[in-house]
């Protein structure tokens, strides 16, 4: 029986070396800020070739590319929502995001993952509640049977650092 872990790290995902990360992409799947843009850079203009070829996605769904010149494996990429009012299903979608990315390192029998802060950014979506989300879907997927080792949560800011670090009681 394998020990499964939960991590927190504040840092660059970009760096990590493990067998997927999860990018925070916008639904063009094309590039933008934060994450998604940092990926794209680190990664190499093949990613972005690779991105065009899967016709975006939809907000709480995910996508696999290659991790090109990432020392990651994979980038499964996810839609996060935006936050409106609470009251547009953003829970749900973002607790999808994290259930979507799982399903698909299962599917790849991915040992090693990393989320970045999902919605947190520029879509606003509240930091303890989205911290909050992220973490019960993860603790879901990982009781269950499944061969997940070992999931990384990288903060890119104290805020969010202090967040996870509270509710992961680290």
């Amino acid at each position: 029986m394998t020990t499964k872990h939960i991590e927190l790290i504040k840092g660059d995902i970009t760096k990590l070396q493990v067998d997927a990360i999860v990018n925070a992409a916008n639904t063009s799947l094309m590039g933008g800020g934060g994450v998604d843009g940092a990926i794209h850079r680190a990664a190499g203009p093949e990613l972005l070739e690779e991105c065009k070829t899967l016709n975006g996605c939809d907000t709480g769904e995910a996508k696999l590319t290659k991790g090109y010149r990432l020392p990651a494996k994979f980038v499964i990429h996810t839609a996060g929502p935006i936050w409106r009012d609470g009251n547009n299903n953003e829970e749900w979608l973002l607790a999808s995001c994290y259930r979507r990315s799982m399903e698909i390192a299962i599917h790849l029998n991915i040992k090693t993952i990393a989320f970045p802060n999902i919605s947190t950014g520029v879509y606003h979506f509240p930091k303890l509640k989205a911290a909050t989300i992220a973490i019960e879907e993860v603790k879901k997927i990982l009781n269950s049977d499944n061969q997940i080792e070992r999931v990384i949560f990288v903060a890119f800011d104290d805020e969010n650092y202090q967040i996870y670090q509270t509710k992961l009681n680290l």
